[in-house]
């Protein structure tokens, strides 16, 4: 059976040189080896060792992104020379490999119209959407100067992943204060994404672009879990803030999850009864995590034939537009 993964990071020497700090070098090399494999070198390779790692976990095609920080650490020209250089990258090796990957697109979101024109200039050029890594100099998505990516991704008919970013510096000075090393992945990066998505939901961008379609990853961020608890305390919330649509219907019609890096069963589990099995997608957050962890887990998990090829590889197939016969087993 075919898998298509999402969350597939890439990074370049611009991007590299720019967000090198001893903080985050400590964490790849912790990290990497406790996953047995050197995390930088592979966020720089978008061929040979790239396509024989997913060769030998039996992943057919890759979505590539930016990794964090992104483009949303930065702002004037510095943010779109870095957008444009990974994007360029990135379309580089979807010409080369066609069958073998995609990409969501980098935009230098401190400029929106920067973004905008980035944002479609790669369009035509094997890229499925756009990923954003949380705020942008303190700024979240729902304030409305950023609404017009909302509005060009759903004229396209195209996903936005929003992917997590460190938190904002009020939490990072407030709840992770000499907790640093537990504001990423560990923790704060559920606490960044999962807000982020409920920031926008509460602002109406789901009324004011029905059809807008919003990937997170890592099962949701933590959201499936406590979503009947925020439902149950949002009702009067949603009234006030005048929204049309209910959370509940958002989260089926609008919301997306991954599997990325998130290989729990009893989390997969919750999340498939809370989103359902059409909004659910296989990644696995490569290089930050084994691929072969993620296609194990995905392996291991108890479901019908007709479910393991929605999650494996069709509900992504029919998002991104990715004809079937280009998704090769």
């Amino acid at each position: 059976m075919p898998l298509i993964a999402l969350e597939e990071h890439i990074t370049t020497p611009l991007h590299k040189t720019n967000t090198y700090d001893e903080t985050r070098q400590k964490w790849y090399r912790d990290r990497s080896a406790h996953i047995g494999h050197d995390i930088e070198k592979e966020l720089l390779d978008v061929g040979e060792s790239r396509l024989a790692a997913m060769d030998r976990s039996g992943i057919s095609l890759q979505v590539l992104s930016l990794t964090t920080p992104g483009t949303q650490a930065f702002s004037g020209p510095l943010a779109l020379e870095i957008a444009i250089d990974a994007n360029d990258r990135m379309a580089r090796a979807v010409a080369e490999h066609p069958d073998r990957f995609r990409a969501f697109a980098a935009l230098p979101t401190s400029d929106v119209g920067s973004s905008q024109s980035e944002f479609e200039r790669n369009l035509g050029r094997g890229f499925v959407g756009a990923l954003i890594s949380g705020h942008t100099g303190g700024l979240f998505l729902d304030d409305r100067r950023f609404w017009p990516l909302f509005e060009l991704a759903q004229s396209k008919d195209v996903p936005i992943y929003i992917h997590p970013g460190a938190p904002h510096p009020g939490l990072m000075g407030s709840y992770f204060n000499g907790y640093e090393d537990l504001a990423r992945p560990a923790w704060g990066f559920a606490m960044d994404a999962s807000m982020h998505f409920l920031r926008l939901l509460f602002a109406g961008i789901f009324d004011a672009f029905p059809r807008l379609k919003i990937i997170l990853g890592h099962l949701g961020e933590g959201l499936p879990f406590g979503f009947d608890r925020m439902v149950d305390h949002t009702p009067y919330v949603a009234s006030r803030r005048g929204l049309k649509r209910s959370p509940r219907d958002c989260f089926r019609e609008n919301l997306y999850v991954t599997t990325s890096g998130a290989f729990s069963a009893p989390a997969f589990r919750c999340a498939v009864d809370i989103m359902g099995e059409d909004n659910i997608m296989f990644s696995v957050d490569w290089p930050y995590e084994s691929n072969r962890a993620g296609a194990a887990f995905f392996e291991t998990l108890e479901l019908s034939d007709a479910t393991r090829e929605k999650i494996g590889w069709s509900n992504a197939a029919r998002l991104l537009r990715i004809e079937p016969a280009k998704v090769k087993a």
